[in-house]
């Protein structure tokens, strides 16, 4: 019997996940469903489960180990699609007035890898709250890390596999031999990106500003709304600002959501006669190729003795 073919096909690298404290998961969150009852610590994010996220769309039950039934399939339950989901409007709508945060030490030109860290600026004065609300796109900025397509803040190479024992020339040997492309999106928008960086989607600005009370201006505050993340505020007054969500988990879609459709049915074997079945032979083809076999074999005897004979007479003259 043939032995079964095996599959030749190797899954491709996942992904890892950044370590706690950085990148995603920079925060460990907890949720709570209602006063009084105890506070549950969410797991950390995976890129898996991030990209996941982006593809699908779907109500919060309340219940933390319900499975989340989508397509594409999410790996893991509701406590990771909450996770996933506080990750996007984390890194999409906290935003702090431009100067509140800078950066503690200025960086090498040459150095392009972005920053992830900032400290406040004690020499923050602030900026009056109508400026604030006429002109969102200078005076606030994003504090909080992009996620990149990867799924992650800072982009890794899953072709290179770590090893714990190898010398720096090896290293940079097998970087080279299996060094992926740089994708085009291998940074995201640095830290204290202003708001005018922010793109469009669907022809709606990702951003909405006013004034809290224009009967009162002197007591007003500035707000800002997100487009892109329906539920997501921010506010400032002075020197005070701060960042709140109440909303359904969903982004901003335009006009409706179009799911991910199924990958293409896989092709069929291509035909050869290595793999086509052949037609039984009827009865008088099996008769005379029975009979063409017999005479084929009665040729062979017949020569095999000839050739016996012929070297018997050799002998005897010899």
């Amino acid at each position: 019997i043939d032995p079964l073919p095996r599959s030749t096909y190797k899954p491709p690298p996942g992904v890892p996940k950044e370590a706690n404290g950085t990148g995603a998961n920079k925060f460990v969150y907890f949720v709570c469903k209602e006063p009084g009852l105890p506070w549950i610590e969410l797991p950390s994010v995976t890129p898996a489960q991030i990209s996941a996220a982006r593809q699908i769309r779907r109500f919060f039950t309340g219940r933390l180990d319900a499975p989340v039934v989508s397509y594409p399939p999410f790996p893991g339950n509701e406590a990771n699609y909450l996770r996933a989901q506080i990750a996007r409007i984390s890194a999409g709508t906290q935003v702090s007035p431009r100067g509140f945060y800078v950066f503690e030490e200025e960086g090498d030109e040459e150095d392009e890898e972005p920053r992830d860290s900032y400290v406040v600026n004690p020499d923050f004065e602030g900026f009056p709250a109508s400026e604030m609300a006429e002109d969102p796109g200078s005076t606030w900025v994003h504090h909080v890390q992009h996620i990149l397509k990867q799924g992650r803040c800072t982009w890794v190479n899953v072709a290179v596999k770590p090893e714990q024992e190898s010398s720096e020339e090896e290293e940079e040997e097998k970087e080279e031999e299996l060094d992926e492309p740089e994708p085009k999106g291998k940074w995201g928008p640095p830290l204290l990106t202003s708001l005018s960086q922010d793109a469009d989607m669907f022809d709606t600005p990702p951003w909405s500003s006013r004034m809290s009370s224009t009967l009162t201006s002197q007591h007003a505050v500035a707000v800002l709304r997100s487009n892109l993340w329906p539920g997501a505020h921010a506010y400032a007054c002075g020197k005070k600002f701060e960042n709140i969500y109440i909303g359904w988990g969903l982004k901003f879609a335009g006009d409706g959501h179009t799911p991910s459709v199924p990958p293409p049915p896989q092709q069929e074997s291509i035909s050869g006669p290595e793999v086509s079945e052949a037609l039984d032979p009827t009865l008088e083809e099996e008769q005379a190729q029975k009979a063409a076999l017999e005479e084929q074999q009665a040729s062979q005897e017949e020569s095999e003795d000839m050739d016996g004979e012929e070297e018997e007479e050799d002998d005897d003259d010899d």
